[in-house]
């Protein structure tokens, strides 16, 4: 999974279609497994652990997507269109470190590990751009959920990476080079918190797609304004400028507010507000926003007051480190 870091909301359509959309996100050591067990009959079994779900089917062309692990069937229908299934059946195992809905894209990246495991079983020739293009089309166009399309690059190419996004799908995946003492101390400052709530991630990106198509002047300026928070972002870590993190996720967080009505709510301002007065500097709500994980960076030693101040008000610290690579897939 991956925490978004600046320019959040920009690889959503329409607004990157007309003005082209800048994140720069990390990923982290929280994960989405997907294993493929094959089978001598012909049956499908779907088998989400984190969720306590399991579903069977008799193997068909098309698994109908009705609210229950479209995720899961989302994936299989794409592939078996596009690509056909041998004649044996196969149960699917998949687990989340994450909860849906917690804004570390959760969803995204369940879909690349599952394309992953699948492209393993049956050799596929996808590469990392046509991983995530793929993942982004199942996602986005044959189950229709509302979103962007950091995750599914995030997810599949790992590392920090400021990442463009043009009309007609265009991405340009940007490694970036930091110095290792420079990730470490962004490591060590950086606080990832959960705010014990899950959020619909669709309303809130319908209504920011809204207003672009409205022309809704003050939501649009918010968004180039966190476009250019990516590139101020970009610069700082490059450069070792790290006392300046926090001013921009700060400024972050409020070009933010103005994108969507429900982005922000009470019970996220008062943690804001809780761990600012306790020594953070800067902070952002992670995904769409309206609940899930936030950050804060801590400069200094403030982690320690920060994390006291959070636990007070509920919810969950989540320990995590960076991570430099994306999928993974193996066979045994």
């Amino acid at each position: 999974m991956r925490i978004g870091l600046a320019g959040g909301g920009t690889d959503v359509s329409p607004y990157c279609d007309l003005y082209g959309g800048a994140i720069l996100n990390a990923t982290v050591s929280l994960y989405a497994y997907a294993n493929i067990e094959p089978v001598n009959d012909n049956t499908i079994t779907l088998h989400a652990a984190d969720r306590k779900e399991t579903l069977g089917f008799e193997k068909s062309k098309i698994l109908p997507l009705d609210g229950k692990l479209d995720l899961l069937k989302g994936v299989y229908n794409r592939i078996q269109k596009d690509y056909g299934f041998p004649d044996t059946g196969f149960k699917l195992h998949t687990f989340v470190d994450a909860p849906a809905g917690s804004g570390l894209g959760t969803s995204s990246t369940l879909v690349v590990a599952i394309i992953g495991a699948f492209a393993e079983m049956l050799k596929l020739p996808l590469g990392e751009y046509d991983i995530a293009q793929y993942a982004y089309e199942i996602e986005r166009k044959d189950i229709q959920l509302a979103g962007g399309r950091q995750d599914q690059y995030a997810a599949t190419f790992g590392g920090v990476n400021y990442m463009e996004f043009y009309e007609e799908d265009k991405v340009i995946v940007n490694p970036l080079r930091i110095k290792p003492e420079y990730l470490s101390e962004l490591e060590n400052n950086l606080v990832l918190f959960f705010t014990a709530t899950s959020r619909e991630s669709a309303a809130i990106i319908k209504e920011q797609q809204k207003n672009v198509h409205e022309k809704n002047d003050s939501s649009i300026e918010a968004m180039h304004q966190l476009k250019e928070q990516s590139r101020r972002m970009k610069e700082a870590l490059l450069k070792g400028r790290l006392n300046e993190i926090g001013e921009i996720l700060d400024f972050g967080f409020q070009q933010k507010r103005k994108m969507a009505a429900n982005i922000s709510n009470s019970v996220i301002e008062e943690i804001y507000e809780s761990a600012k007065k306790a020594g953070a500097s800067g902070g952002k709500i992670s995904g769409a926003g309206g609940g899930g994980f936030m950050i804060f960076y801590c400069p200094g030693n403030s982690r320690y007051s920060v994390i006291d101040a959070l636990q007070k008000l509920g919810g969950e610290v989540k320990q995590y480190s960076f991570t430099k690579y994306g999928l993974s897939t193996w066979s045994v």
